[in-house]
């Protein structure tokens, strides 16, 4: 078998790179499209309160597709699903450029996303194995944030110069990404030969849900990453307004360069739970995510430029060590159980269920009036509890598994 001796192979194989490589090109792509997008809008003087719903459309795409690009990642070669994905992903961002509806294109690169996310993460479970699964997801996590650092501010800057010309650096880093999967070598599928009946998919996928959902270790990943993600794109589009009001600023860079000090921490944040975490001490993580609601605070009520740089940059630490071992966790334990695209997918449920809930909600509290750093508060604050009732839920749950053995 290729995955076996793949596995064995140093972390930054060939696989690894080509991974890695492409994974920042559609990320970068991604995040640069979003803030182009927004300045597009921006320019057409759509409402202030339907930025969210450019990216509700996009989460939306994971939500319908999810029962489907599990099997999709785990039926193919997943270095070629993701080419495939890719692939949608530059047809979305050309149809913007063109010139026809922003929240189409997004739309089709959102179903292009949905796809790409089980495969991309799948992957590495199947090129790494044991410890080395919490690197590469620090390898993965890292490569994302520096693509989300550069393509924010890329996507930003080039907005505010010229519109087109940041949906056309898009449209060349989809194509270059696809090129870069074409180097992942082609490993054999996961579970091939799987029924492409919807009634068969649903139910496998189904399946997929119960059991990672009634398994405990699963169960806090899921809700753990879930709450983060909802909470990290509110977060993007929340200082798309608090920048205005708070700094008096009305550029397009300047949120972007904010959102980049975000992504530099959660780089260092990675690496440092790659260092300090392994599979059996995931939860040391959960004091993070406790801090990153008391920062979110702190942060909405800042008048200052360099102090706001510093606490997005202090987020982005904790947000990385909070995130990376929990990633890590579902791969490892939905590998064994219902495979790795499955385990993502069902993944990928949860967080973008959670996106959608969050960015509804902040569109409504925007559109009723609320003042931007009152939501900042209640949001910092919701999210502190949020994860404050994960922990002590897992202590719970520890307790009683210790009684009933």
């Amino acid at each position: 078998m290729i995955q076996p001796l793949l596995a064995k192979s140093p972390l930054m194989s060939r696989s690894m790179t080509a991974v890695i490589v492409a994974q920042f090109l559609s990320a970068f792509g991604d995040n640069a499209l979003l803030f182009a997008a927004l300045a597009l809008i921006k320019q057409q003087l759509y409402p202030d309160w339907s930025q969210p719903i450019l990216q509700m459309a996009f989460v939306a795409t994971y939500i319908i597709l999810a029962p489907f690009v599990g099997q999709f990642a785990d039926s193919f070669a997943k270095g070629r699903v993701m080419m495939f994905a890719n692939i949608l992903k530059l047809a979305g961002a050309a149809v913007i450029c063109a010139g026809l509806n922003p929240f189409l294109g997004y739309t089709l690169v959102g179903i292009g996303a949905a796809a790409y996310s089980p495969a991309k993460y799948g992957i590495l479970g199947e090129i790494t194995e044991g410890e080395q699964l919490v690197k590469a997801n620090g390898l993965m996590e890292a490569s994302t944030i520096a693509a989300i650092l550069l393509g924010s501010v890329a996507g930003g800057s080039l907005a505010d110069w010229s519109i087109l010309a940041a949906l056309s650096v898009c449209v060349l880093a989809y194509a270059a990404a696809v090129v870069a999967n074409w180097f992942i070598p082609k490993l054999t599928a996961a579970r091939p030969g799987q029924s492409w009946k919807p009634k068969a998919i649903t139910g496998t996928f189904f399946r997929a849900c119960r059991i990672l959902w009634n398994d405990g270790e699963t169960r806090f990943s899921l809700v753990g990453t879930s709450l983060f993600w909802g909470a990290g794109v509110t977060l993007r589009f929340l200082l798309v307004l608090w920048v205005p009001v708070a700094l008096g600023i009305t550029d397009n860079k300047t949120p972007t360069l904010l959102n980049a000090m975000v992504a530099i921490g959660i780089v260092v944040g990675a690496a440092a739970a790659a260092k300090l975490i392994t599979l059996k001490t995931v939860k040391r993580c959960l004091p993070a995510g406790v801090a990153i609601g008391i920062a979110v605070v702190v942060f909405a009520l800042q008048t200052n430029m360099l102090n706001s740089y510093l606490l997005l940059v202090i987020m982005g630490i904790l947000g990385g060590f909070f995130v990376v071992p929990l990633n890590a966790l579902l791969q490892h334990r939905g590998k064994e159980s219902v495979g790795a695209g499955n385990a993502i997918a069902v993944q990928n449920l949860g967080e973008n269920t959670a996106m959608l809930l969050m960015l509804g909600l902040y569109s409504l509290v925007v559109m009723a009036g609320v003042p931007v750093v009152g939501i900042g508060i209640g949001f910092g604050v919701i999210f502190a509890l949020a994860i404050t009732a994960l922990w002590v839920w897992q202590v719970m749950q520890k307790r009683r598994s210790l009684s009933s053995s």
